[in-house]
């Protein structure tokens, strides 16, 4: 006889009725608790030394038994970090035959910015301004994932970051909510679709307020204001529900004093009610255990009861659950069995969802094929070229002349890194198949033009290398006898020889990213000094940053005539950074953050509010200027535009109703390009006072050599609504707004329309 849970005719909610009445206590503890599963799924050396890693290390190492056997009794329904197909399966086939109920596992996975196929990193992809290729891009990672077994995504990270210290940023879409709330949609809608078998469950982090910790160093606290929150925190959240999300993760720190994975207000009051999460949630990793590191929770067991019962459904641990203590937290009254049940509910659903029941395996050859499509890396480099910004490019000096003949000095470990070029946070990459930027500029280079190359000055790795690190072969390091100065006097040399010289500077993918806060935002090691010593010998240079955060760049900008923003472009990056320089492609990448002059200006937003004194009459700063180096959506490319017409369809609307925004775009050149056409408001007086500007809407758009097209934007209630502290809720004022349009933060054309009865 067909159990009813096994009956793919039911409902799925009658099928988790069935289901969840036949599990004990213990069971749904299962349900609710993931393992790491890293033993075999990091690619070891044979020959590394397990004993050289600290014992919480080395405990990673120890757990595919303890793993395995607690799937086969039933006391885990999810793993993290298997990534091979044939384990996968064999996990699955664990879970389905050896154990209790046969219940599927949910396998989770950092597919942050692709798994085999790189993509550009996520600060990368928010620098397109184009959430159609984002989608694209993490269709691509979910059907290549979901090819080897995984079936949920610990992405997209929509934290908002406004102090570039903050290692993560590389994660995030930047420091705005709107363009960040685009972004997180269209990654939600490509990794999750309509969940089909090349779908993977997608799970938008971290809930909420983590990119605001003090002080940009990664785990620490976050004071952040009730309007804050609101109007710049959550709404990148609101709209990854909005998309689908079947996920949700909690963050690590405290907010407000309340450690975020055992906030009742935030995971039930805010995520479920106010924002209509109807998902399951996960914690990261070890979360729970450390409510009780951050002496919130009196023990383990009491850490357990009160993330469960604040709406935390799943926890992630490394070792030695929390959740495991579910049926001790019921048995002394700290815990219902019906709080239990519904947890369980939220995951059992997302596993028939997923359709695991009828199909937990994967077909191993199949993945093969998968993992190995040219059309995915073809996408890979088009998202690169979107993703690139031109900074400065004085003299037009890029493109680099079409048919000219000489030879190019390139110069910097970065050029040929080809681990660096992919950037932090990808596990299952193919390092060899990476064109590195040297790769890229020789492949392109015409006959008659010869690209030489030097190292040069070395770049100083972290400190405190993450095991990651120790346990990937491929991480590219400078040895400790690395001869720097002799290093740098080769480069200057070639350079000096060369007829124009192109300079990559940056920091390795290891020095960003979790764990990789920093206090300075200069250049690692002695690149600096190289890039001035080139400079000094007359070769015109051009300077490629490969980064994931701003740097300081400041001798750089007043100095050298070119600057491309690269970021870590992933596995075919190389050849997008050569199009771009040789002119194939017109950059249209325009900055998701503002870009500071240096450290002492951190954090620094542009849309910061208007205080008592306008900032041209006052010098906010005594001992430098006030201002950024680069604007937030600042960005050159090789074309002009010019902007007109703009217009509002009504001069005065009513609270509630919405008008039309409409403008004239012409490309002045004889180049058809790409532009990033922005919207951004003022609220010249109301309830509460308002950023001097925000970002509204935008489109990026391809125009024509010589050609105008009209751009329309819609302005309503929900882009003029916000969050105030004297209501204690949402308003939209009777008010005056202006509006500027142009293609950054410091658009000029302006238009104004009155909001009133």
């Amino acid at each position: 006889m067909t159990l009813p849970y096994r009956d793919p005719n039911l409902s799925i909610e009658a099928r988790v009725d069935d289901l969840l009445a036949r599990l004990t206590l213990a069971e749904k503890a299962g349900q609710l608790t993931q393992y790491f599963y890293l033993g075999v799924a990091m690619n070891i050396p044979a020959d590394f030394d397990i004993e050289s890693l600290p014992e919480e290390h080395r405990a990673f190492l120890r757990q595919p038994l303890m793993v395995q056997a607690a799937i086969r009794s039933g006391g885990t329904g999810a793993v993290l970090f298997a990534k091979d197909p044939a384990t996968i399966n064999q996990l699955q086939k664990i879970a389905a035959e050896q154990s209790p109920h046969g219940i599927p596992l949910l396998v989770g996975y950092d597919v942050i910015h692709g798994l085999r196929t790189i993509f550009p990193v996520p600060i990368a992809m928010a620098a397109t301004w184009s959430p159609e290729v984002a989608e694209k891009a993490q269709a691509v990672a979910a059907r290549e994932a979901r090819a080897v077994g995984i079936n949920w995504t610990f992405a997209p990270m929509i934290d908002v970051t406004q102090d570039p210290r903050w290692g993560r940023i590389v994660e995030g879409a930047g420091e705005d909510p709107v363009l960040t709330s685009a972004i997180a949609a269209a990654q939600v809608r490509g990794f999750q679709g309509d969940l089909t078998e090349h779908n993977v469950l997608a799970g938008p982090k971290h809930f909420a307020g983590y990119g605001a910790s003090r002080g940009g160093r990664d785990y620490d606290d976050a004071e952040i204001s009730d309007a804050e929150l609101w109007n710049v925190y959550l709404p990148p959240f609101r709209a990854a529900i909005e998309a689908g999300a079947a996920n949700v993760m909690s963050a690590y720190m405290d907010l407000n004093g309340v450690p975020a994975s055992g906030n009742t207000w935030l995971l039930t009051d805010v995520l479920r009610d106010e924002l209509g999460f109807d998902g399951f949630t996960v914690s990261d990793a070890n979360a729970v255990r450390s409510l009780h590191t951050q002496h919130f929770a009196r023990d383990l067991t009491d850490a357990a009861a009160r993330a469960l019962a604040a709406g935390l459904d799943m926890e992630m641990a490394m070792f030695d659950p929390a959740y495991q203590r579910i049926p001790d937290a019921v048995a002394v009254g700290q815990l219902t069995e019906k709080e239990v049940d519904q947890a369980v509910r939220r995951v059992l659903t997302a596993k028939f969802r997923l359709g695991l029941f009828e199909n937990p395996y994967v077909d191993q050859e199949a993945a093969a094929t998968v993992l190995t499509a040219e059309s995915a890396r073809e996408l890979a480099r088009e998202a690169a070229e979107r993703s690139i910004v031109l900074l400065k490019n004085d003299g037009e000096r890029l493109p680099l002349a079409a048919g000219s003949s000489g030879t190019v000095a390139v110069i910097g470990q970065l050029a040929t890194g080809q681990r660096d070029t992919l950037g932090p946070w990808v596990f299952d990459h193919d390092t060899a198949e990476t064109v590195t930027i040297l790769d890229g500029l020789r492949a392109r280079a015409e006959d008659g033009t010869t690209i030489v190359y030097a190292p040069g000055a070395g770049i100083t790795e972290r400190i405190h290398p993450s095991p990651f690190d120790r346990m990937d072969p491929t991480v590219e390091t400078t040895p400790a006898d690395y001869d720097h100065d002799t290093a740098i006097d080769q480069a200057v040399e070639l350079a000096a020889g060369a007829d124009i010289a192109i300079v990559v500077v940056g920091q390795r993918q290891n020095q960003i990213g979790e764990k990789a806060s920093v206090s300075t935002l200069d250049l690692p090691g002695r690149q600096l000094e190289q890039l001035q010593r080139i400079h000094a010998t007359g070769t015109p240079v051009i300077l490629v940053v490969m980064s994931g955060r701003p740097l300081d760049l400041r001798w750089a900008d007043g100095n050298v005539p070119a600057i491309v923003q690269a970021w870590y472009p992933g596995t075919r990056g190389g050849d997008a950074v050569a199009s771009v320089l040789f002119g194939d492609v017109s950059p249209a990448g325009r900055l998701p953050f503002t870009w500071p002059r240096h450290v002492g200006q951190v954090p620094m937003i542009y849309s910061h509010h208007r205080t008592f004194q306008p900032e041209e009459q006052h010098q906010r700063y005594t001992d430098d200027a006030s201002t950024p180096l680069y604007r937030f959506g600042h960005g050159l490319s090789y074309a002009q535009f010019a902007y007109s017409d703009l217009a509002v369809s009504h001069d005065r609307i009513a609270v509630g109703q919405h008008l039309t925004v409409t403008v004239t775009v012409t490309n002045t050149s004889e180049r058809t390009a790409d532009e990033v056409v922005q919207l951004y408001t003022h609220q010249r007086y109301g309830t509460s006072t308002r950023p001097i500007r925000e970002l509204k809407a935008f489109r990026r758009v391809t125009v024509a050599a010589g050609q105008s097209i009209p751009v329309e934007f819609t302005l309503g209630q929900e882009q003029l609504r916000y969050w105030s502290a004297v209501t204690r809720g949402f308003v939209q004022d009777e008010t005056t707004i202006d509006v500027f349009v142009g293609g950054s933060s410091a658009a000029d054309l302006t238009v104004t329309f009155d909001v009133g009865s």
